[in-house]
């Protein structure tokens, strides 16, 4: 199969694209360890920089804001300081908030203790939101996917997208494209998204263990058949990303062999990537190669990042010369 790779980046401006799911605040406390606690047999972190970012579904929409789109983003979040930090963040890449209020619960945070560039704890602060916010939630989503041609649901499992099942109901009717990056085992719940992506790991934990390509296109055959997919992005680490459709399939190898710092937030630079090129109409092997681009360039980086255009426009051109 001749392979059709981007030669240059199309304009995403016109793309307008709604984000809904779970947001976080990444807070980063790096500092250095000299010794060790006379309190217990545990490092002390003398701590010199504390850093702020937005995680989750906020990640996702910072994403394609970078590549130029218009983006939304929908959220439940508490009435906080980590709200208001969140909507500042992505505020700065001109992405547009709608986030649902829930007074009850406190906006999720993570919080990352780091030294000579690695973790050494992760503290997660995780609260879910009541009932009268998940249906509030859902009445926006109604109220805004008839101004967007693509829809994202970026699901980290903390609890905004509990009645995902209604949201993809409201999409279909609408004749929506929606873009799933799925939580858990139990992958029913997505049924009638358009596309989903799972990582590999993530699709072996439902469909089962691929140990050959024959398997691992037989196990996605029938997932998009017991879920009524339009396809399936199943993303593969180095070895790249294999779209599925009931007709065939698609496998974009890696960009390039990159050296991984962190493989935080790579999964929401890829849907960020695909979703927002499938939006302006670039064939899926143009999409996969830009995801690729894009995802090599956020591992190269600590923490959860963006791939900025000018970075693109870089890896790019090395990759044409």
């Amino acid at each position: 199969m001749k392979r059709v790779y981007l030669n240059t980046f199309p304009d995403f401006s016109g793309a307008r694209i709604l984000v809904a799911g779970d947001v976080m605040l990444d807070r980063y406390w790096t500092g250095s360890v000299a010794r060790i606690s006379p309190e217990a047999p545990v490092p002390v972190l003398s701590v010199n920089k504390i850093e702020e970012r937005a995680g989750g579904a906020a990640n996702v929409a910072q994403n394609i804001a970078a590549f130029g789109a218009q983006c939304m983003l929908l959220s439940i979040s508490g009435d906080d300081e980590a709200s208001r930090a969140i909507k500042k963040i992505v505020g700065i890449r001109n992405v547009a908030t709608h986030f649902v209020t829930d007074a009850s619960m406190s906006t999720v945070i993570k919080l990352r203790m780091m030294a000579r560039n690695q973790q050494l704890l992760r503290a997660d602060f995780d609260h879910t939101p009541d009932a009268a916010a998940l249906v509030a939630f859902a009445q926006k989503f109604a109220d805004l996917i008839d101004d967007v041609d693509v829809v994202v649901i970026s699901d980290y499992g903390k609890g905004s997208l509990k009645n995902v099942q209604k949201l993809l109901e409201i999409a279909k009717r609408k004749n929506v494209v929606t873009f799933v990056d799925p939580k858990g085992s139990d992958f029913s719940r997505y049924k009638n998204a358009s596309v989903i992506t799972p990582n590999r790991s993530e699709f072996e934990s439902v469909a089962g263990v691929c140990t050959d390509e024959k398997t691992l296109q037989k196990h996605a055959q029938t997932m998009i058949q017991n879920l009524g997919l339009e396809a399936l992005l199943v993303t593969l680490g180095d070895e790249g990303m294999r779209w599925f459709e009931a007709s065939g399939n698609h496998h974009a190898k890696a960009a390039h062999r990159q050296e991984v710092f962190d493989v935080s937030g790579a999964g929401d630079t890829v849907i960020a990537a695909v979703a927002t090129a499938r939006a302006v109409g670039l064939p899926i092997e143009q999409s996969m190669h830009f995801a690729n681009l894009a995802a090599g360039i956020v591992v190269s980086k600590p923490g959860v990042a963006v791939a900025e255009l000018s970075e693109l426009s870089d890896a790019l051109g090395a990759q044409n010369l």
